[in-house]
């Protein structure tokens, strides 16, 4: 495609929205949650109907394609291409108008799904097709995907609830679609329009009998609710006599046809409020098929299955391993059947008849009965079956090209049977989850598609399945779509007849093609356009992080299957991302720094292909808060890639002065202890915060730390603070003295010392190193590096079950669990020594349930307390240990603010650039908390900078955990 002559400018100047063209944002885009990758030549964010009217046009004029695209979570490739990708999710994404009597919402395409669901809830309505990626799905992906989800048995999929749509055609006009009679239909006929055109075609063959025939034979069994091949003929020309609904077809047509602007939704009522899962475990996957129809006689709202291989995918994963709990021995495969009722005592009843049915006339060896939050944590575990396939560290990976093909629920077995045949006979063993129900599972080879016998394998293997697909006159797509992986299958599935109008339909909506070209028609060879090139030699990169299991940092990176986890929103849960719930922009996703950072090592032609500015600017918003290390299904750690980008560019670059100087605080601190007084003094007075502001862009109106008039570790080595109890103690401990605690936060470590002793815990001190912790936020890793190196040196002999090593602040002692493995010289010991390491809160929480400590130790005064805790406890151990503690007083009365990162993550929130986006991520939840409790609640946070946050933005004085506990000693 020849772009030279293109003028960009126009059409900039033309939209109200932004458009890009730089190398990052097209290397972002390139990819979705399919194999594949192309480059786009452009990315739009339109911001309304009239700047996707001014693409149509530039794209005409210039004969270009467009692509839209949403949360691009699509597995068949439906939204990537070389032309210019049209993202509706940042600014088209508004919930327009509520009818509760009609039961019905107008939304414009970018809405996301559960918040969607969260502004219905109270109306007591929902949007019922639930899929896995609701908390990032928009209405738009669905309508074009004719998504369905875990609820289709019993509500259908999304096809059945468009009521009418808004959309833009090709040549650039508004037309609205709905149901409409035969007579409105022969109305629209005579328009001499463009949708009158589109109105004729289908009058045309509604009247060709030929046709008709054609669809009745070779279109999927009628039974099967997800049916997603080709454009939905039988549904707008068989199905319905007194009028038609073009909706029907635009339903799965992945953006092929036309731009859609808005979409009315049907609603229903919201499920009944009793529920129970039964958990059927099965020593095989046949075992588990055969069980689905048992299941199915009853009323069930769920039929989910999960295979073996993704369950052993949940074991080791950090977040996911403890939603196991109802797993009994090692089941093959698990059937999640959910039954719902407005009564406990029909739903019981309902549990027993099926208890009693799968006891009698199915294989399951155990049946635990799941309710209440245990479902919730249940379906979590089903729901991250797509990115828990991404945690498979090698080059083979769970290849998404059959993954989708659905059969009537009486055949299931029988083709699965069929299915695992060609499985073998490709050396295979698949990957089996999703919705037994419905007939459909996700049905995943094991596949390295660098390898050119193994891109052979997946074109065969494709191929074959299809064929199986027809013999059961299935759906060769249920509900991900043909995107590119499928369309080149269509013609052999519904022959030559139906092709040729599917063709006729393309041609009507869009005859210069410009929209998703070679999706559905005109399908490019399905091994075209992957997005490992073949064959090719892997990339040779030092890094000073390990990435040991990972098998080095780029192979690290691409295990980012692209599903998207991280464009959920904060309303969603969890911490993942921050800077994108902010921004909404996706440059600023887990996914998109995964992507980029891929894309540079991989294509890059420079020396050090880490310096690039575009991987400076997608990395730059990062806060280091590891909840992707977390809470991605895959664990992509993109902490750990932004330390190693940093280190590899300051190779590269001058550093600046403000950098130094917040890498290497520790140091800075020393230097300054003998003059606190006036450089504390400097930090604080107006002339000096105006010259740090001018000079160093540390904010004005942000406060720096004052330093302690004396350190902790001065305060030990004088023997000032008492380390030892009046008695015999119940252990040794040793304790280590971060950077912050000894500098700044002295009475925080004294609350400590005081808190272990007064509990009989001997305080052990050696002079240890700091914890690098502000050197690994900057890059700085050689130094931090041979820190890192030498703490575990001095700790080598002392930590161990009998004598742990202690922390007071997360963001230091935690880089024991998790940096210093990657940087340690000796990783036997690092991982040892890690093993024994604990935030205090952790240390006294597991003491109490030891019954080491007792509640007559404690006041029982009345408090309350809300409490935030540290990004990195939340990703690398716990938020329940913290809540325990503060919870063993009596009378004490804890609330956890459900925050994510507070926004300040170590310097960050001290650079004037970032500022802003500093207090926007903190005004997402936990300022708002802070600032709506009364002024006798204590305010509690662990973390040094989240305190230091929390003070500048509400004036309130947040205590640590440990001071807490300190005051309610007894």
């Amino acid at each position: 495609m020849n772009t030279t002559y293109i003028n960009w400018e126009s059409l900039k100047n033309s939209l109200l929205g932004s458009l890009r063209l730089d190398h990052l944002h097209k290397s972002i885009y390139a990819t979705d949650a399919s194999v594949y990758r192309s480059l786009p030549i452009a990315v739009v964010f339109p911001k309304n109907t009239a700047d996707l009217q001014t693409l149509v046009k530039f794209a005409r004029l210039h004969n270009l394609s467009l692509i839209p695209r949403a949360a691009g979570t699509s597995l068949a490739g439906q939204c990537v291409g070389n032309g210019i990708v049209v993202d509706t999710s940042k600014h088209i994404n508004k919930i327009l108008h509520l009818d509760t009597n009609k039961k019905q919402i107008r939304v414009q395409p970018g809405v996301v799904l559960d918040e969607l669901n969260a502004y219905l809830k109270p109306h007591n309505l929902f949007f019922s097709p639930n899929t896995s990626t609701a908390n990032r799905c928009t209405i738009g992906g669905m309508f074009g995907n004719n998504s369905s989800g875990t609820t289709s048995i019993k509500y259908g999929v999304t096809r059945d609830k468009i009521i009418a749509s808004k959309v833009v055609l090709a040549d650039a006009t508004k037309v609205g679609f709905s149901w409409i009679s035969n007579e409105e239909w022969q109305t629209k006929i005579n328009l001499n329009t463009h949708e009158g055109s589109i109105y004729r075609t289908f009058a045309e063959m509604k009247s060709n009998a030929e046709l008709l025939n054609a669809i009745q034979e070779n279109y999927p069994n009628p039974a099967i609710h997800r049916r997603n091949t080709g454009y939905a003929l039988d549904e707008v020309l068989l199905f319905e006599e007194n009028g038609i609904n073009i909706n029907k077809l635009l339903a799965g047509s992945e953006g092929t046809l036309c731009f859609t602007t808005e979409v009315t939704l049907a609603l229903d009522d919201l499920p009944p409020e009793h529920n129970h899962i039964i958990a059927a475990q099965f020593t095989s996957v046949e075992d588990a098929l055969d069980a689905v129809q048992v299941a199915m006689k009853h009323d069930l709202f769920t039929c989910e299955l999960m295979d073996k291989t993704i369950l052993d995918c949940t074991k080791n994963q950090l977040y996911y391993k403890q939603h196991r709990f109802f797993i009994e021995a090692d089941p093959k495969a698990i059937l999640f059947l959910e039954l719902k009722s407005n009564t406990k005592e029909d739903l019981n009843f309902q549990v027993e008849k099926l208890l009693k049915d799968l006891s009698l006339n199915s294989k399951a060896y155990a049946t635990p009965i799941l309710s209440g939050s245990d479902i919730d944590k249940a379906f979590e575990l089903r729901k991250a079956g797509l990115g828990l396939l991404g945690n498979i560290n090698s080059d083979k990976k769970a290849v998404a090209c059959i993954e989708d093909t659905a059969v009537a629920l009486e055949d299931l077995s029988n083709y699965i049977a069929e299915f695992t045949n060609i499985m073998k006979a490709f050396g295979q063993d698949a990957v089996y989850y999703a919705h037994a129900g419905a007939g459909e599972l996700h049905l995943r080879p094991i596949l390295n598609l660098k390898n050119d016998t193994d891109v052979l394998h997946f074109q065969q293997i494709s191929e074959e399945v299809a064929k199986l697909v027809k013999k059961y006159n299935g759906s060769l797509s249920g509900e991900h779509g043909d995107g590119k992986v499928r369309s080149s299958f269509i013609k052999m599935m519904l022959g030559e007849t139906c092709y040729s109008a599917l063709e006729e339909v393309k041609n009507t909506f869009d005859p210069q093609g410009i929209f998703n070209p070679n999706k559905i028609l005109k399908p490019l060879p399905i091994d075209q356009d992957l997005r490992y090139e073949v064959g090719r030699s892997e990339p040779k990169i030092s890094t000073q992080l390990q990435f040991k299991d990972e098998g080095g940092i780029l192979r690290a990176a691409e295990k980012c299957n692209g599903s998207g986890d991280c464009r959920k929103s904060h309303l969603a849960g969890g911490g993942m991302c921050p800077s994108y719930h902010v921004t909404k922009n996706e440059k600023d996703t887990t996914r998109a720094r995964a992507n980029a950072l891929r894309e540079f090592l991989t294509h890059g032609k420079k020396e050090n292909n880490f310096n690039h500015k575009a991987l400076k600017e997608t990395f730059d918003l990062c806060v280091g808060c590891k909840a992707c290390k977390n809470e991605c299904p895959s664990n992509v750690d993109v902490t750990a890639f932004k330390t190693e980008f940093l280190h590899q560019y300051n190779q590269a670059n001058p550093v600046s002065i403000r950098n130094w100087f917040f890498a290497n605080i520790d140091q800075v601190n020393r230097f300054m202890k003998p003059f606190y007084g006036i450089y504390n003094y400097l930090i604080s007075n107006t002339t000096g915060k105006r010259l740090l502001d001018k000079f160093w862009g540390i904010p004005y109106y942000r406060s720096l730390p004052k330093l302690a008039s004396n350190s902790l570790f001065q305060l030990i080595n004088r023997g000032k603070v008492n380390l030892k109890p009046n008695q015999k103690p119940i252990k040794n401990v040793f304790l280590f003295i971060d950077e912050f605690t000894n500098f700044y936060d002295v009475e925080i470590g004294k609350a400590a010392i005081q808190v272990l002793v007064k509990l009989n815990y001997e305080v052990k001190i050696i002079q240890h190193k700091s914890s690098g912790r502000a050197l690994l936020s900057k890059g700085f890793l050689t130094r931090a590096k041979k820190i890192a190196n030498q703490n575990i040196n001095l700790f080598k002999t002392e930590i161990s079950k009998q004598t742990p090593l202690l922390g007071i602040e997360p963001s230091a002692i935690l880089s024991f669990k998790d940096e210093y493995i990657r940087l340690a010289e000796d990783t036997e010991t690092a991982q040892k020594i890690a093993k024994h390491t604990f935030l205090i809160e952790e240390f006294l929480a597991n003491e109490i349930s030891l019954g080491n400590i007792n509640k007559e130790q404690f006041t029982n005064q009345t408090n309350t307390l809300k409490v935030h805790v540290h990004c990195h406890q939340k990703a690398l151990s716990s938020t329940l240990p913290t809540f325990q503690l503060l919870n063993f007083p009596e009378n004490y009365d804890v609330k956890l603010i459900p925050s994510g990162c507070c926004g300040m993550a170590g310097s960050f929130g001290y650079e004037k650039e970032h500022y802003k986006i500093s207090q926007d991520m903190a005004n997402l939840q936990l300022l708002p908390a802070v600032l709506k409790v009364s002024k006798e609640t204590i305010i509690v946070a662990n973390g040094h900078s989240c305190r230091h946050q929390i003070k500048d933005a509400t004036n309130r004085h947040p205590l640590h955990p440990i001071e807490v506990v300190c005051k309610a000693l007894a």
